[in-house]
């Protein structure tokens, strides 16, 4: 969802645009950070920050702020924080998929190797907490710490949980608010905390970003499936190569025939390639996308939900637009 390809529409561009001076100095800060790096590592850094593409964690924490009334330095440091850590966890995921593009240029891992990489994605990790240390109030820096551990956690657990049939959808869902949800939900509930905001109004805060994060993942697992790698610049058809249980596949394996389900898990068991073909000959495929697809806008309403009462006016509008352009998206992958 980056402000590159939002529609030309006015609804569509206004979240982006009514914080568009604070997010030219998230990316200035972003170039300065780049500069605080050892000669030699700042040419690695600089080619991740500048293929990276997506600021909507920033967008969310300056939002958050302006939605509880003022938007504050604090908001644009952490978007600068958090939008290091996204970027340290994107080195590391294309490692692990594999994925040799991503925004339509060479990953990190295809032009230097996943050694170099680990080590690019854990510098990226490791200024990113020293930023957070800049905080005057030590819960700050602890929630980044904590959102930062969470997101580790939860690839830990998805790789750890490759390829298994006994993954439900509880632990899909744990997965997916880990792996993704942290980082939105700490963006969103660390701007409330910034902001001096009540325990009551910093949780759903808190939770608008987990479940918008966790609708994203959703789409994005959708994505995997039915997008084209030209129109989406990434790899895609990795989750399937890689054995990940998405929701679509669990959904999958919940409604197909016996002898369907019996076909699929032996793939699954035997890593075998679970081809797209293979897939969209199963009847239930279709209705698969759909229910995930309708799960993910669940979660969106609820999120709509939790800006009741918001003070901040147009920001709370440009919150809700952000949920409406997400479920326009998810709306396209429906077959």
């Amino acid at each position: 969802m980056s402000n590159s390809t939002l529609p030309q529409g006015r609804n569509e561009r206004f979240p982006f645009e009514l914080v568009r001076p604070q997010l030219e100095r998230v990316e200035a800060s972003i170039r300065d950070q780049v500069r605080a790096f050892d000669p030699a590592v700042e040419p690695y850094v600089s080619y991740v920050c500048n293929t990276s593409g997506k600021r909507i964690r920033p967008a969310l924490s300056i939002l958050a702020g302006g939605a509880l009334g003022n938007v504050e330095d604090g908001h644009v440091k952490l978007g600068v924080i958090l939008e290091l850590v996204h970027m340290a966890t994107l080195v590391h995921d294309d490692i692990i998929d594999g994925a040799v593009t991503r925004r339509m240029v060479p990953t990190a891992n295809a032009k230097w190797g996943a050694g170099l990489s680990v080590l690019l994605g854990d510098a990226l990790f490791s200024h990113a907490l020293a930023l957070a240390t800049e905080f005057n109030d030590i819960g700050i820096c602890r929630k980044v710490g904590i959102a930062s551990r969470e997101v580790c956690e939860g690839e830990i657990i998805q790789t750890q949980r490759r390829f298994d049939l006994t993954l439900t959808k509880a632990d899909y869902f744990r997965i997916i608010e880990m792996k993704t949800g942290a980082l939105f939900a700490a963006a969103t509930g660390i701007a409330a905390a910034i902001s001096g905001a009540d325990e009551a109004t910093e949780a759903k805060l808190y939770d608008y970003g987990l479940k918008l994060g966790t609708a994203y993942q959703i789409y994005d697992d959708c994505l995997d499936l039915v997008g084209s790698e030209e129109a989406v610049g990434k790899t895609l058809r990795t989750d399937l190569e890689k054995g990940k249980l998405t929701l679509p596949i669990l959904n999958l394996l919940d409604c197909s025939s016996e002898s369907q389900r019996s076909k699929l898990t032996k793939r699954i068991v035997e890593q075998q390639p679970l081809d797209l073909p293979v897939l969209v000959g199963i009847a239930e495929y279709e209705g698969a996308i759909e229910s995930a697809v309708d799960t993910a806008q669940a979660m969106l309403g609820t999120c709509r939900d939790h800006l009741v009462g918001l003070p901040g006016g147009e920001y709370v509008e440009a919150l809700e637009q952000i949920t409406r352009f997400l479920g326009a998206l998810l709306e396209k992958c429906r077959r």
